[in-house]
C-alpha cells in the first residue's frame, strides 16, 4: 500500500500517474467509446409480464406492426360549423360506404395500413358535443429517437397548417406521448452538465476562496464524469441493458457529486498535512493514506447499494444500478489516483492566496466546528432528543404520501401530447386516445366483449383485429390514464374477461403497462431495500469493527430519509400541487440517501476512529475527545460536500420530467438534513452518550485495535 501511495504522489512518478490517467481517458473516448443512446426511454418489464405477452400476441396479427398518432382537432369556442365538419369528415361516398375527402386523407403519406392496395387512414370521429374531433393515424414503429421525432414534427406541422381558422390541433396518442417523453432528454446531457459545472465552480470558489485551486478537481471530476458515461454505457450493453436519458442523467449528477465530495475530503486533509510536513509529496502521501479508507468505504457502500438493483425485475432499474455503480468506481479511481498526482504537481501555490505553510497552526482544532462538538458533548442527551424530535416531526409528513401520478402529470411543463390528452378527455371517454387492448381466443372473442361491457367503467369494447388463433379487442375506459381509477378498472377488467372459460384473455395497453410497472416497483422495493440496509450495515461493521456504532449510524440515516420524504412531500403537495410521487421515486431516493448519507457518517466516524487510536491510553474518555477532534477536522469539509451534493442533485430539477425532479428535490433535502443535522449534532450526541461503548463489542481502547 505504501509503495502505491509513494508512486502516486512521488516527484517523478506523479507525472507517470497523470499520463496513465490521460491514456485511459483517451481510450474511453476513442477505442472504447460507446454509441450514443438513440432509443426512447423504456420500462423494461420482464418477458413473462402479461402486458409483454399481449404485445407479443398483437405483433403476430396482420397490420399490427406499429404504433399510432392521435390527432385532436378542438374548436376554440362554440361548436364546429358545417364547413368545419365538411373539412374534417368529407362527404359520404356510396362506393366505399364511408366518408371521403376529409382531413384524414392529409396523412396518407404516413399510414402503414392499406385497403385494396390504397393507403388508408380512418375518418375523423366527432364528439357528441360537436366541439372536438379525433383522427388516428396508424404508423410504423421506429426505435430511433431522431427520425421518430421528425415524423411527429411533420404531422404536427401539417395538422396545424391545414386546420381551418378557429380550430387548434394537438398530436398525442402513444406515438406523440413517447416522442415528447424522449424529447425531455434532448439536449439533457448538455443542460445537466452545464448546470452542474456552474454550481460546482461556484461552491468550490466559496469553499476554497482561491481563484486557482478549484480548476484541478473540476477538470479531474469532469473528465471522470465523461469517462463514466462512456464506460457505463459499454457495461450496460455487455449485460444487454439500455441506458436511456434518465439513467445517464442520474449518472452524471451522481459522479459529479460523489467525485467532488471525495476531492473536498482529500484536499482538506492535504491542507492539514502541509502544516506538518515540509515536503508536499510526503504530505500528500500522508493525506492519501488518511482518507483512502474512508473514500473506499463510502464509495464501496454506494457501489454495493447500486448493485442491489441488479436483482430488480425492471430493466431500467437494473441499468441504473449497473451504470451508476460503474460511474462511482471511475470517480473513486480518479479521486484516489489522478487527483492526488495532479494536485501535488502544482505545489503549495495552488492554494493561493491562503497558502498552508509548514509549521502553521491547524485552526480546525479550535475552530467553530470543534466548539460545536464541545457544546454538544456537554448536553448530549438534550441535543439527541431535540434532533430526533425534529427528524421524527418531519417524518410524519411521509405518512400521507401517495405513490403514482396520472399520465398527464408526468411533466412539469406540459408538452403537446399531454395537452391533447386533456382536451380529448373532456369530449370523449378518458381512454379514447389509448384504448386498453385485450387478446383472446377467436372462438370466445364475442363473449369477452360482453364480459367487458358489463363493467360501468367500460365505455366501449369491440373486436378490431384477429389472426388464425386470437382476436384483438379494444376497450375504451372512462378513466383518466394512469389514475387510481384506471388501475382499479384494469384489475376489474382483467377479472371480468379472464372469467370467460377457454378464452385465455390477457389485458394490455398503456394503463395495464403502467399498473404492471407500479406493481413491479413495489416488488423490487420489498427485495432491494432490505438488501441495501444489510449491505450498508455490513460495510460499517467491517470498517469500524464494531456493532453498536453501525446500528446507530444506519438508524440515523433511515430516519433522515423519512424526514426528507416528509419535508419534500409538503413541498410537492402544497407548493407544486402534485398529486403523488412517481413509482420510481421512493426506491431511487432511498438508495441514494441511505448510501450517500452513510458517506458523511463514514467520513466523520472513520476520522473519530483514527483519533481514538491516537488517544488510546490517555486519561479521560478517548471517544469523547476523538469525536470532538473529528468534528473539528471534518465539519467544514463535510458541510461543504453536503451542500454541494444537494445542489448538484437539485440540478435534476431543470428537466421537465416529474420523476427526476422529485428524486433531485428529495435527495437534495435529505442530504442537507443528513449533513447539517444528523452528522453535525445527532451522531456526535449519540457517540457522547454511548462513550467508549460506541465501539462495542470492543471492551478495551488500545492503539493496536484501533490502528
Amino acid at each position: 500500500m505504501n509503495a502505491i501511495l509513494r508512486f502516486i504522489t512521488g516527484p517523478k512518478t506523479s507525472w507517470v500517474t497523470l499520463l496513465i490517467g490521460l491514456v485511459f481517458a483517451v481510450l474511453s473516448f476513442t477505442a472504447f467509446a460507446a454509441d450514443e443512446s438513440d432509443v426512447a426511454p423504456t420500462n423494461g418489464l420482464p418477458d413473462d409480464s402479461e402486458v409483454v405477452l399481449v404485445d407479443n400476441a398483437l405483433a403476430a396479427m396482420p397490420n399490427s406492426e406499429g404504433t399510432a398518432a392521435v390527432i385532436v382537432f378542438a374548436k376554440d369556442s362554440g361548436e364546429f360549423t358545417e364547413e368545419d365538419l365538411a373539412w374534417l369528415q368529407g362527404e359520404f361516398d356510396p362506393m366505399i360506404q364511408m366518408p371521403s375527402g376529409g382531413a384524414n386523407e392529409l396523412f396518407l403519406d404516413f399510414t402503414n395500413v392499406e385497403i385494396m392496395g390504397e393507403a388508408f387512414v380512418p375518418p375523423a370521429t366527432v364528439s357528441t358535443d360537436n366541439t372536438t374531433a379525433v383522427i388516428t393515424v396508424p404508423l410504423d414503429e421506429i426505435d430511433d429517437v431522431e427520425p421518430r421525432g421528425e415524423r411527429i414534427a411533420e404531422i404536427r406541422a401539417l395538422s396545424a397548417d391545414s386546420a381551418p381558422s378557429g380550430i387548434t390541433t394537438y398530436v398525442t396518442g402513444p406515438e406523440g406521448f413517447q416522442v415528447d417523453l424522449a424529447g425531455v432528454f434532448e439536449g439533457a446531457d448538455f443542460v445537466l452538465l452545464g448546470s452542474t459545472v456552474i454550481i460546482v465552480i461556484l461552491l468550490l470558489l466559496i469553499t476554497y476562496r482561491s481563484p486557482t485551486l478549484w480548476i484541478v478537481p473540476l477538470l479531474v471530476v469532469g473528465t471522470a464524469d465523461l469517462m463514466a458515461g462512456q464506460i457505463g454505457r459499454n457495461v450496460a450493453d455487455f449485460f444487454g441493458l439500455a441506458a436511456d436519458g434518465s439513467v445517464t442523467g442520474i449518472l452524471s449528477v451522481l459522479v459529479f457529486g460523489a467525485g467532488t465530495n471525495y476531492a473536498l475530503l482529500l484536499i482538506a486533509r492535504y491542507r492539514e498535512e502541509l502544516l506538518k510536513f515540509e515536503d508536499r509529496h510526503e504530505a500528500m502521501a500522508k493525506a492519501l493514506k488518511g482518507v483512502a479508507p474512508a473514500i473506499l468505504a463510502s464509495g464501496g457502500t454506494v457501489v454495493l447499494a447500486l448493485l442491489t438493483l441488479a436483482f430488480a425485475e425492471l430493466g431500467v432499474t437494473r441499468a441504473l444500478g449497473v451504470v451508476c455503480a460503474t460511474g462511482i468506481v471511475v470517480a473513486m479511481i480518479s479521486a484516489l489516483g489522478v487527483l492526488p498526482a495532479a494536485i501535488v504537481i502544482f505545489g503549495r501555490g495552488l492554494f493561493w492566496p491562503f497558502v498552508p505553510r509548514f509549521g502553521g497552526v491547524n485552526k480546525s482544532e479550535t475552530g467553530w466546528w470543534a466548539k460545536l462538538g464541545t457544546g454538544v458533548s456537554k448536553r448530549p442527551v438534550t441535543v439527541a432528543i431535540v434532533g430526533v424530535a425534529i427528524l421524527g416531526g418531519l417524518s410524519f409528513g411521509s405518512a400521507g404520501v401517495t405513490i403514482g401520478i396520472p399520465e398527464t402529470e408526468q411533466f412539469r411543463v406540459k408538452p403537446e401530447a399531454v395537452l391533447g390528452i386533456e382536451v380529448l378527455g373532456k369530449a370523449f371517454p378518458a381512454g379514447e386516445s389509448s384504448p386498453t387492448q385485450v387478446v383472446a381466443n377467436n372462438d370466445f372473442a364475442d363473449d369477452v366483449v360482453e364480459a367487458a361491457l358489463t363493467l360501468d367503467v367500460v365505455a366501449s369494447a369491440e373486436v378490431v383485429n384477429f389472426n388464425d388463433t386470437v382476436s384483438r379487442i379494444d376497450v375504451v375506459l372512462d378513466a383518466e390514464g394512469g389514475s387510481d381509477e384506471a388501475y382499479v378498472a384494469i384489475v376489474d377488467l382483467r377479472e371480468a374477461v379472464q372469467s370467460v372459460a377457454g378464452a385465455g384473455a390477457l389485458v394490455g395497453g398503456d394503463d395495464a403497462t403502467r399498473l404492471a410497472v407500479k406493481e413491479t416497483y413495489e416488488r423490487d422495493q420489498l427485495l432491494v431495500i432490505p438488501l441495501i440496509l444489510i449491505l450498508v450495515f455490513l460495510v460499517l461493521v467491517i470498517l469500524l469493527r464494531a456493532l453498536l456504532a453501525p446500528i446507530l449510524l444506519l438508524s440515523s440515516v433511515v430516519l433522515s430519509f423519512f424526514s426528507a420524504i416528509g419535508a419534500a412531500w409538503l413541498l410537492f403537495e402544497n407548493v407544486f400541487g402534485m398529486s403523488g410521487l412517481d413509482f420510481s421515486v421512493f426506491l431511487y431516493s432511498f438508495l441514494f440517501l441511505v448510501a450517500l448519507g452513510v458517506d458523511y457518517n463514514i467520513f466523520l466516524v472513520s476520522r473519530a476512529r483514527e483519533e481514538a487510536a491516537n488517544l488510546a491510553g490517555t486519561v479521560g474518555q478517548p471517544t469523547r475527545k476523538a469525536m470532538v477532534k473529528a468534528l473539528g477536522a471534518t465539519g467544514g469539509v463535510i458541510t461543504s460536500a453536503g451542500v454541494l451534493l444537494a445542489a448538484v442533485f437539485a440540478v435534476l430539477g431543470v428537466l421537465p420530467l416529474i420523476a427526476l425532479f422529485q428524486v433531485g428535490i428529495i435527495v437534495g433535502i435529505g442530504v442537507l438534513i443528513d449533513t447539517l443535522l444528523v452528522r453535525t449534532v445527532v451522531v456526535p450526541a449519540t457517540a457522547f452518550i454511548a462513550g467508549d461503548k460506541f465501539w462495542w463489542p470492543r471492551k478495551q481502547m488500545t492503539a493496536s485495535k484501533f490502528g
